[in-house]
């Protein structure tokens, strides 16, 4: 018996729908399955959350525009759809936040050129990856969690003036919270955000902003 034939017609059908879907497409796909094999608890919320994906997508009036990498607005729109948002929270009342959590992360890791492995931030840096690692763990070098992943590291830290100096006052602020301060508009700086103030050698300003930052956090 030939393996082809050993396959389920559902096993059939994503064969051959593979072989004409977008490259990106599959590679999440492959991703989805990897997951649902290696955590077979959670086999049945993953079914749930792709079904709900594609009940929701087939609801949308227009398809959101993707072009390259993550549209804000388009993925946005998607977070906020009712239809998501209420078979979110049959299986998790929290989901919806949870959700609207992790897409706030990934659009940190991709602004202002995006996020490197720790081997990639040395070489930016012309350090080794121990040094990297030693940086993060003083607090002079943002570093983000992800989990087994490992860490990634916003390439916009490289050479930024005044780094070390801003990360010392947000000490007892996440990693996470840090990079969100220095990508969004900050009233205290009139409405620019403090990674273009610090470019603009307005180091004093920032740390002044910093400080109140860090008094609203912990708050």
């Amino acid at each position: 018996m030939s393996a082809t034939s050993s396959l389920s017609r559902s096993q059939l059908q994503l064969v051959d729908l593979a072989q004409a879907a977008p490259e990106r497409t599959v590679e999440a796909a492959a991703r989805v399955l990897t997951a649902a094999n290696e955590h077979r608890s959670l086999a049945p919320f993953i079914s749930h959350m792709l079904n709900l994906l594609v009940d929701v997508t087939d609801s949308m009036e227009e398809a959101p525009a993707l072009s390259g990498g993550v549209d804000r607005v388009a993925l946005g729109r998607l977070l906020e759809h009712p239809d998501l948002l209420s078979g979110l929270r049959v299986v998790d009342p929290l989901a919806p936040a949870r959700l609207r959590g992790l897409a706030v992360k990934r659009q940190l890791l991709d602004m202002e050129g995006g996020a490197v492995s720790s081997q990639q931030m040395a070489t930016l840096l012309g350090i080794s990856r121990q040094a990297v690692d030693k940086r993060r763990k003083r607090g002079t070098i943002i570093g983000l969690d992800l989990g087994r992943r490992g860490y990634a590291y916003p390439v916009w830290q490289v050479d930024l003036p005044g780094l070390a100096e801003v990360l010392a006052t947000l000490d007892d602020v996440s990693p996470w919270a840090q990079a969100g301060f220095f990508l969004a508009p900050n009233a205290w700086l009139a409405d620019r955000t403090p990674l273009a103030a610090l470019r603009a050698g307005e180091k004093d300003a920032v740390l002044r902003a910093a400080s109140l930052y860090g008094e609203h956090v912990a708050a």
